[in-house]
């Protein structure tokens, strides 16, 4: 565990750059907001691009799921949103190359309530986290909490766009016209730039019926909005979070970090990039 205090040296920039930031995001839990987090952003990583992930989930599943204990942390972001300190304090290096993270710890739950009173409180992690990491980073992904709460806002408020991810089970698309309804009244009223980055049809069992009947409904009702690669359930991807690396550093072969790899491909391919695998 390395604590960056900054840039790492493979980060030198070359010229000026700003991320991309994406909040992954559902208010239903179980969904595969962290696996997505910490997959799109190792195999992303892989492809040479420069990735931060943000927890912004107490749980910090995203954090130990790419190797950070967080019972171990000095900082996490906490500290940055409610006591100010410097975000450059509290971005760790992973053991997958070009991939940084800003951990988070079960303080963070009471963020919420600590943020209440805060003037322009729905601008804390825009202002606080991600505009001092911008400019080091291709991109930045924010694992979210599941649900509508202030952080929730506080990520679609930073955000430039939002991946949701969409378990293909029974109530799959429940809670996701509430989803819509949050994202409509924050480009509203605090953020008219965001965006629907894509839905991301996850833990897909093709020998099931109604998960193939999820799949169908997704696509007919969002068609291009939903993304061309789905997630299939497999062991590999399940066991990550116990090895606590990303499923494309434990086996690039498996069929879950091919759909992984597949997934950031199409993910740059749709923001405009050149995709080469070597």
């Amino acid at each position: 565990m390395h604590r960056t205090g900054g840039p790492a040296p493979a980060f030198v920039l070359t010229f000026a750059a700003m991320a991309k930031v994406v909040a992954i995001a559902n208010q239903k839990g179980g969904v595969g907001k962290t696996t997505t987090t910490i997959n799109l952003g190792a195999s992303l990583a892989i492809l040479e691009r420069r990735v931060l992930i943000i927890d912004a989930d107490p749980q910090a599943n995203a954090t130990s799921g790419v190797g950070i204990p967080p019972e171990e942390l000095e900082g996490s972001i906490y500290n940055v949103l409610i006591n100010g300190l410097d975000v450059n304090e509290v971005v760790y290096e992973t053991e997958t190359p070009n991939l940084h993270i800003v951990p988070s710890s079960i303080q963070l739950v009471g963020a919420e309530v600590e943020l209440i009173n805060r003037f322009r409180r729905e601008d804390v992690l825009k202002n606080s986290v991600v505009e001092p990491l911008r400019d080091q980073y291709d991109y930045i992904l924010i694992d979210c909490l599941p649900s509508l709460g202030l952080l929730t806002i506080n990520a679609l408020t930073a955000a430039d766009s939002v991946l949701v991810p969409v378990q293909c089970e029974y109530f799959a698309l429940e809670g996701l016209s509430k989803l819509q309804d949050t994202i409509k009244l924050v480009q509203q009223q605090l953020n008219p730039q965001l965006k629907l980055e894509g839905i991301l049809l996850s833990m897909f069992d093709q020998r099931l019926r109604l998960a193939n009947l999820v799949v169908e409904q997704v696509r007919s009702t969002y068609g291009t909005q939903a993304f061309e690669t789905i997630i299939h359930r497999n062991a590999r991807i399940s066991e990550a979070p116990n090895m606590h690396m990303p499923v494309v550093m434990i086996n690039a072969g498996s069929r879950g970090a091919k759909n992984f790899l597949n997934l950031a491909e199409e993910f740059l391919l749709k923001n405009g990039e050149t995709v080469t695998r070597s």
